[in-house]
Formats: structure tokens, sequence, C-alpha cells
């Protein structure tokens, strides 16, 4: 959060609305000149604060209709056992998203299928084939809703 000042801030929620925008409507919209919002768009970029931009797809419209988290249990719960999985599950095609958490799990992976059936055979054909896993747990997405615009604390 260091060094994030108001304008910092405006142009981040700016561009969490639309990244696409031009730099010339980010700058009239945060009242500063284009250059200045394009010198303060790069520093954001260099000091990591904006990572990129990622396009928001609808999963149901290219075939994957059916979403689930998967908790999965690790044992031993050691790090070459953790970041081996962690590894090989985020370059799955059905993950959308790998999240490694505390408590009594280690992992909830976001994935988005086809039909159950498929969300089956991903469970139980990929997941619990693997030695490490002790225990997998599903549940389906009734409908997933994002904040489109996270602002600094």
């Amino acid at each position: 959060m260091a060094g994030l000042d108001e304008l910092d801030t405006a142009i981040l929620r700016e561009l969490q609305v639309d990244a696409r925008r031009t730099n010339r409507d980010i700058a009239a919209a945060v009242g500063v000149s284009p250059t200045t919002a394009l010198d303060r768009t790069r520093g954001l970029r260099q000091r990591g604060v904006i990572r990129g931009a990622l396009l928001d797809v609808d999963l149901g419209s290219i075939g994957r209709s059916v979403q689930a988290l998967i908790a999965v249990r690790i044992r031993p719960p050691s790090r070459r056992n953790i970041e081996g999985f962690r590894d090989w599950v985020s370059t799955l095609p059905e993950t959308v998203g790998v999240f490694v958490v505390s408590g009594s799990e280690d992992f909830l992976i976001h994935v988005a299928v086809e039909d159950n059936d498929r969300l089956y055979a991903f469970v139980i054909d990929r997941l619990t084939q693997r030695p490490e896993i002790a225990d997998v747990r599903t549940s389906v997405v009734y409908e997933h809703l994002r904040n489109p615009g996270v602002a600094p604390v």
C-alpha cells in the first residue's frame, strides 16, 4: 500500500471498470493531464500494483457451464507435495483458479467443465489418482459473482 495516493487510487478505480479505456479517457475521468495519467499508470505497473489485465469470459458460452470448488487435503503436507500438486493442478485445462489455503484443507480449486459427468471424471479420474491426495470435497457453484473493483484500504 505504500505510496498509493488519491490519484493512484482513482486511476485504479477507473481501470477496474474497464482496463481497455484509453489513457485520455482515464485522465479525463480523474481530472489530470494525459501525461500525468500515463506516468502514474506506468508507475503502478512498475511497482507491481497493476499486474496485468484479464479478459472476463462467460464460461457457459464456451461450453463450461458447470463450475465447482474442490477442497483438497494433501498428505503428508510437505513443501514438495504442496508445491508439486499446486504446479500440476494449475496447468489443467479444467482449472480456473487455485487457492493455497490454511485450515482443514490445503487447496481450493475452482474448475469449470462441460457437465456433471466431466466434473465427476475430473475428481475421480484425475484428482483422486494422485497419491498425495488424502481427501477431496466438491461443491457445485450455482452462481459466481465478482466485485469488479477492489479499492485500496
